[in-house]
């Protein structure tokens, strides 16, 4: 039987939407790739804490690692407490160290299991950072804490450097010092200005070509040191021009939401695999989980159509969920997990839950239909109609 809600439109009339109804396609009992894929995965609050949402991060901790233990379950890797996690938007460093502690505990229990955990300077206090100096200390600790538990480094893009650093140099100094005393190899992570407007000029420069030179030849520097970088640009040439110049060995790790299927799926350039694929770290990941480890799972036995029908149309889904403004995404990863039954609220840290509108939640509600990762589409359609009640419309 056909399952149809009304919905709001963008003329902002109400019109009936019958969905399309199909699950996502289900990877193989014990898929394998033959590409590295972290998701990064968001924390889902407690929403009946006694806490003041917007001021205080309150976590439910069994259902954020049960969220974990899924995406472990279809082969894919953690990416901890990163920008998806509400980071730097709601979620403080003491809350983030329990989340990677928590994390690379219940990670033990999971055979081949990834992990990699952000390693940032969000707990400084932007107007106490005067020197490029007290962005190093402030790495420094929060990179011996994750490094106690055992954790392997995502080296985050940091605000506090962004705010303080004169030059390209500064940030050579810093990577430098930070890569230099890593235990084992690291992730580098430059996210674009889009996803967090503190960020612009990382790296010296707002030239982004200029950028891309400095950040290669600190990588080139270390190349022991670095598994991979991660770029979030939503610029595939960027990305492609930056993997063809990576030493041998070192990975890109596309964080493109906007072009994903087609840069994992590499353009074959080179006698080097590595400057022909991209591998992934992803917010998007997170949302589309199913479909992702199907997808990989396609790709590593060879077969590229399948990957792409998968993956491919996901992708609108994807560029809806990160429009701009892109650092409200995470609304929308959360929205996909509470319609797909993995949570039994939508609420978030730090309130997020607000800043996309309902027409956001209504279209991207048909798009995730369209690209069959509903994975209950009657549950999905019972807690649709509840948002819209809650915005007085009668569905």
């Amino acid at each position: 039987m056909a399952l149809t809600l009304t919905l709001p439109t963008a003329n902002r009339s109400l019109a009936p939407y019958t969905l399309k109804g199909s699950v996502p396609a289900k990877p193989a009992p014990g898929v394998t790739f033959n590409r590295i894929a972290y998701s990064a995965a968001h924390v889902v609050a407690d929403p009946v804490a006694v806490a003041d949402p917007w001021l205080q991060a309150a976590v439910d901790w069994d259902t954020t690692i049960a969220y974990r233990q899924h995406l472990w379950s279809l082969g894919l890797g953690v990416a901890e407490a990163m920008d998806t996690a509400q980071r730097g938007m709601g979620l403080d460093w003491p809350t983030s160290l329990e989340l990677i502690r928590r994390s690379l505990d219940a990670a033990k229990d999971v055979p081949s299991a990834l992990v990699a955990s952000g390693c940032g300077t969000d707990h400084l206090n932007l107007d106490d950072v005067k020197s490029v100096d007290d962005v190093i200390r402030g790495y420094e600790e929060q990179m011996a804490a994750i490094e106690k538990l055992g954790g392997k480094l995502i080296v985050m893009a940091s605000r506090a450097l962004a705010r303080v650093a004169k030059s390209p140099a500064d940030y050579e100094r810093v990577y430098d010092r930070i890569l230099s005393q890593a235990r084992q190899p690291v992730v580098l992570h430059w996210l674009g200005e889009m996803f967090d407007p503190a960020l612009a000029g990382y790296w010296g420069t707002s030239d982004v070509d200029a950028s891309m030179d400095t950040a290669v030849g600190i990588i080139a520097a270390h190349p022991d040191k670095v598994d991979g970088i991660k770029i979030s640009l939503l610029d595939k040439d960027k990305e492609i021009a930056m993997r063809r110049r990576l030493p041998s060995g070192v990975r890109m790790y596309t964080g493109d939401d906007f072009n994903y299927a087609e840069l994992i799926a590499g353009d074959g350039f080179g006698t080097e695999p590595m400057h022909g694929q991209s591998d992934a770290l992803l917010g998007i990941f997170d949302a589309i989980a199913p479909a992702a480890s199907s997808a990989l799972g396609e790709l590593a036995q060879g077969n590229v159509d399948k990957f792409h029908a998968i993956l491919g149309p996901t992708v609108p889904l994807s560029r809806h969920i990160f429009a701009a403004p892109t650092r409200f995404y995470k609304t929308g990863v959360v929205f996909m997990a509470w319609l797909n039954g993995h949570q039994r609220h939508f609420t978030m840290v730090g309130g997020q839950q607000s800043t996309r509108s309902l027409q956001h939640f209504a279209e991207l509600f048909r798009l995730a239909d369209a690209a069959s990762v509903l994975e209950k589409p009657e549950l999905a359609v019972q807690r649709m109609k509840t948002l819209l009640a809650l915005h007085g419309v009668d569905s």
